[in-house]
């Protein structure tokens, strides 16, 4: 089977503080308060809504990070969609770590409700304020 990708959207994170809540099990765990999320695509223009957005990554031993964010964003248009996306970053290539995301898509409003069955994934790079990506859909 052939796999198409389909370009989505850029996705510019911001990220405000970074609390660490230290090593743990998994290795160490922090959490990145997202003080800003915007979506520009050709079907899909949104930004954070509200202020509960964060990331919660964890970093291995050996410099693997884990990333687990979860955002709520409003369309132009006035759609709410929830955003969840995890992925993968080694962090010992320093500024340029590329970070590897598959995003997915929750949202009750029908003109939207064709983003409830698409896998994304992403491609991104620190930024000076966060992280900015391109994301695909995986058809």
């Amino acid at each position: 089977m052939d796999i198409e990708l389909v370009p989505l959207a850029t996705v510019t994170a911001t990220l405000s503080t970074i609390h660490s809540v230290g090593v743990g099990p998994g290795g160490d765990r922090m959490v990145a308060d997202v003080s800003g999320f915007e979506v520009r695509g050709p079907r899909l223009n949104a930004t954070m809504k509200g202020s509960a957005a964060a990331d919660w990554p964890i970093v291995s031993p050996d410099g693997v990070g884990t990333l687990d964010v979860r955002v709520t964003v409003e369309t132009d248009d006035g759609a709410l969609i929830f955003v969840a996306y995890q992925g993968r970053v080694d962090l010992s290539m320093g500024s340029e770590a590329v970070i590897y995301v598959a995003p997915r898509f929750e949202t009750a409003d029908p003109r939207y409700k064709w983003l409830n069955t698409v896998q994304a994934i992403g491609k991104g790079r620190g930024t000076d304020t966060g992280v900015q990506y391109e994301w695909y859909e995986v058809r």
